[in-house]
Parts: structure tokens; C-alpha cells; sequence
């Protein structure tokens, strides 16, 4: 099984509360996701232990520029996000570099399975 992992713990309180229902990662990531797979939706530090919170079905994989998301896209990441501005700072804070308007992202929606 694959997973969905999320490396900061800013994540965890959200994905706990079922509050985030979709991933915005960095460029093209459509060999790794695709609509219908089974993942583990976990949070840890590469390399170091991780914390399965629940089991999720991928519903979408979309691709597209930054300046394309929409409100559904940047609320799904976080729903403190209300503009592209902001979504802009907190990839950068994540990815610590330079991400401007054009750049690539995969948006990963997903739900949990209830077991």
C-alpha cells in the first residue's frame, strides 16, 4: 500500500479533524497518484517515524499552474488559505524556495474510507 505522507505536523490537527481533503505538491506528480488507489494518509519526517491517521481513496488528480487553483483547491490544502497570495507564502515555507504563479502543482484530493 502506498501512502499519502504529510511532513509537518501542522497537518496533523487538520487531517484529524478530517478538515483537509486535498494535497497541492510541487510539479507534475501523476506517476505517483492516480484516481482510485488505496493510500495510508500518515504524518512524519522523511526518514523518520510515521503516524497513519486513517486509509483514504484518491478521488482526483488534477494538474495545473498556481495561478489556476481554485477556492475549493486552496481550501482542501488548508483552510485557512483564502487567496493564491497566500497559498503562495505558505508552499514556499514548506518547499523553502522561490514558487511563483506559473509554477506546476498536482492537487490530490482524497477521502477516507471508513473501515
Amino acid at each position: 500500500m502506498r501512502a499519502l505522507n504529510f511532513y509537518s505536523s501542522n497537518y496533523h490537527s487538520q487531517l484529524v479533524c478530517r478538515r483537509k481533503t486535498c494535497t497541492i505538491r510541487l510539479g507534475d506528480k501523476t506517476h505517483k497518484y492516480t484516481e482510485g488507489d488505496i493510500v495510508w494518509v500518515t504524518v512524519g519526517k522523511r526518514f523518520a517515524q510515521k503516524k497513519k491517521i486513517f486509509t483514504a481513496m484518491i478521488d482526483r488528480v488534477l494538474v495545473k499552474p498556481i495561478a489556476q487553483l481554485t477556492t475549493e483547491d486552496l481550501q482542501g490544502e488548508n483552510p485557512d488559505i483564502a487567496s493564491i497570495d497566500d497559498f503562495l507564502v505558505f508552499i514556499q515555507s514548506i518547499y523553502d524556495k522561490v514558487i511563483t504563479p506559473g509554477d506546476t502543482v498536482t492537487v490530490v484530493y482524497f477521502s477516507e474510507i471508513i473501515e
